[in-house]
């Protein structure tokens, strides 16, 4: 694993999420040179068990981010319940519990704000399934900063809320199935 990677991959997702992060994250190689950050909208007084459980089907390795974690490539970074993800530039994850947004916490925007500072051009983000519109704020914002934005196609989504905010926030999005958005992941090597 290598520290100070060229890049990163950001994915936020709410109902719907396990299947398609089912479809995305296993197939990557061990190798991976980015790191994965992973927000999911979970019930704030329950343990997640999403790390535990794609640390087994992955290839890579996927923890439950920690405050202060340091940022390295070939990890998948879940955001833990109830706790916002942020990154202090490229090198460290930061956790917060700061006021919900869009009544979520972690958000899926606050993350994707903070990664575009973080990566500029060189951070690709990911909007899933969901039934609200958190992370169309977000995608905006990596837009913004250079970033490559991809929506899931909302025909296949289990929730379109998500993805059909994103889309009107975003017209200038990449919008793929979950089989290409695999392809292009496993491909940006």
């Amino acid at each position: 694993m290598k520290d100070n990677p060229n890049g990163a991959i950001i994915i936020g997702a709410s109902a719907g999420a396990l299947e398609a992060l089912s479809v995305l994250l296993p197939p990557l190689p061990a190798t991976y040179p980015y790191p994965i950050f992973v927000v999911v909208h979970l019930p704030p007084n329950k343990r997640s068990v999403l790390a535990a459980i794609f640390d087994l089907k992955c290839q890579l390795r996927a923890i439950e981010a920690e405050d202060k974690e340091p940022v390295q490539a070939g990890f998948i970074y879940f955001a833990p319940p109830n706790y916002h993800l942020s990154l202090e530039g490229r090198t460290h994850v930061a956790l917060s519990s700061e006021e919900e947004v869009l009544f979520s916490r972690p958000s899926i925007d606050v993350a994707f704000e903070s990664a575009a500072d973080a990566w500029g051009s060189q951070l690709t983000a990911i909007l899933l399934t969901g039934a609200n519109h958190d992370g169309a704020n977000g995608l905006s914002v990596v837009v913004r900063s250079g970033g490559t934005a991809i929506i899931q196609d909302p025909t296949e989504a289990y929730a379109k809320a998500m993805p059909e905010a994103a889309i009107r926030a975003c017209p200038d999005a990449r919008i793929m199935t979950l089989a290409e958005i695999s392809t292009y992941l496993q491909n940006i090597q």
